[in-house]
């Protein structure tokens, strides 16, 4: 992998381009050095999603109430709601890229943590670690992601995201049929996972540092002849949207297998195969989003995101099983097709701050579902699961926050 990685940025500048110097990007998209960090991202977010994909297991094994299981969704995506922001401020003005295997070892103790727990404060420490790993990830790993986009930034955004996703809809899977049968101990398998992530990020560390580095960010840049107000109201544009699209997402992915369990009386398996039809089919939804959104625009993807699966999540409360998956699985595609074109806008919004906006947004992901999973898992014990997702399927209707951003491909100057 190391040297398939240190070879690619070589055939990626050919002459005439000229040699980059550090802190230079490649001229062309760097394939392997794309492939490998959304390998790992996979690697990351299949490790961060077998806590709620376990949620049934824990809640069974510890007596836990829905308010306890929102509390743990809370503890782990606050963490890593908090750490973000600060992780890429700093990593702005001086980039660590040998930090990634660092995040990915504090994953892995999460791991070995919530499989060997005894009480429920073990599990809250566990998820804890948790967000803490996940948060290291996140900003350098979208580093490395822009600085092998070559000019192609939607693309690079969706290939790094969506091994996420796809890591995201293995959890469920990894739980129904391996973990279910084996009990939770058998989690810390997947520490096995997490010393192949730590050997490819240590790879690709030593790229980054050759060919990744970023500049420090320009105090002010902005990029756009938008004021700062303008920007600032923007900004606040698109974390509404953010609270639309995940929260929406947080009932999915904390409560969706507990709701068709209650309502149709499905097995715990067929639940975490029907999660992971959701997940999946939100990964699809990520892969495309971020080429389309360089080919129309990145504003035009939001705005047809968010507003476009209003129809189906107010249908969704009120239809049968199979309706109810086709349902998700519409609702998975075009809902996260938003969040690769939301944090490519950020970036042209300021550039020279890419930390910061990718650690301000992964972060403020961490944190709305956090909230939104624990004022749900409250909601779900005074009025019932159902009741959730009836609530929910308004969310979408902050989407017309969309209609009010501005055209960054005019402004830009």
């Amino acid at each position: 992998m190391s040297s398939a990685i240190e070879a690619a940025p070589t055939a990626a500048i050919q002459p005439p381009t000229p040699t980059p110097t550090p802190g230079s990007a490649p001229a062309r998209t760097v394939m392997p050095v794309l492939i490998g960090i959304s390998l790992c991202h996979m690697l990351n977010d299949m490790m961060q999603v077998l806590l709620p994909a376990i949620y049934p297991l824990l809640k069974g094994g510890f007596h836990l109430n829905f308010a306890q299981i929102g509390l743990i969704t809370l503890v782990y995506q606050v963490t890593g709601s908090l750490l973000q922001p600060m992780i890429g401020l700093y990593t702005d003005a001086k980039p660590v890229p040998f930090s990634l295997p660092v995040g990915m070892t504090i994953t892995m103790t999460g791991i070995i943590s919530l499989a060997l727990a005894t009480s429920y404060p073990e599990l809250l420490l566990g998820a804890g670690l948790l967000g803490i790993g996940s948060a290291i990830f996140h900003p350098e790993s979208s580093r490395i992601a822009r600085a092998a986009a070559g000019t192609r930034f939607g693309f690079a955004q969706s290939i790094f995201q969506v091994g996420g996703n796809f890591g995201q809809s293995l959890g469920p899977l990894l739980a129904a049929f391996f973990i279910l049968p084996r009990g939770r101990e058998s989690m810390a398998w997947f520490a096995i996972a997490a010393l192949i992530g730590i050997s490819i990020l240590s790879a690709l560390s030593v790229w980054s540092r050759r060919h990744g580095r970023a500049k420090p960010r320009a105090r002010a840049a902005t990029g756009t002849s938008l004021s700062p107000a303008a920007v600032r109201l923007t900004i606040g544009l698109l974390i509404t949207l953010m609270i639309s699209k995940f929260v929406y997402l947080a009932s999915f992915n904390s409560y969706y297998t507990f709701y068709l369990i209650h309502r149709f009386h499905v097995s715990i398996k067929t639940a975490q195969i029907d999660l992971f039809i959701f997940l999946g089919a939100a990964a699809v939804g990520t892969l495309i989003g971020g080429p389309i959104g360089d080919r129309i625009g990145r504003r035009a993807v939001i705005r047809a995101s968010i507003l476009g699966v209003l129809p189906f999540t107010l249908a969704l409360p009120y239809v049968g099983l199979t309706t109810t998956i086709l349902l998700s699985v519409l609702i998975g595609l075009i809902l996260s097709s938003a969040f690769s074109a939301i944090v490519v806008y950020a970036t042209e919004l300021m550039p020279g701050r890419i930390g910061a906006v990718s650690g301000l947004f992964f972060g403020l992901a961490f944190g709305i579902a956090g909230v939104g999973a624990a004022g749900l898992g409250v909601m779900a014990d005074w009025s019932g699961i159902s009741s959730v997702y009836q609530l929910c399927a308004f969310l979408p209707l902050l989407g017309f926050a969309a209609l009010f951003l501005p055209d960054l491909r005019r402004k830009i100057s």
